[in-house]
């Protein structure tokens, strides 16, 4: 593993020692990959993935933009399970570029956090 991947795991797992998902109130958990980006709605308490999207399908825009699409698509999934706040875990990453694109996509979509 490089360093750069392991100074990134390392932020990670500081932030996840301050937040936690509910079932009520589920972590937003957002990784980026060189191609792709993914997010998922955890209840930690169950320790399950209630909700997952990702841009895998998408091959048209940009990265930027498929991670709005993202974002969108994880809150009207949210809806369908009746939740509206969420607890948004950025896994180490800064928040800009396509995190902050799933973000904004999902507050669009109307997730609160």
């Amino acid at each position: 593993m490089n360093q750069k991947n392991r100074t990134r795991q390392r932020r990670h797992m500081r932030i996840r020692a301050k937040i936690q998902g509910t079932g009520t109130n589920p972590r937003l958990s957002v990784f980026r990959s060189n191609t792709h980006t993914y997010a998922q709605l955890i209840d930690d308490d169950a320790k399950k993935v209630m909700v997952s999207s990702s841009d895998m399908k998408s091959k048209k825009g940009t990265k930027t933009e498929n991670a709005k699409k993202v974002g969108s698509d994880i809150a009207k999934l949210a809806k369908e399970k009746n939740i509206s706040k969420v607890v948004f875990d950025r896994s180490g990453y800064k928040y800009h570029g396509r995190i902050k694109a799933v973000a904004e996509g999902a507050r669009e979509g109307g997730l609160q956090f």
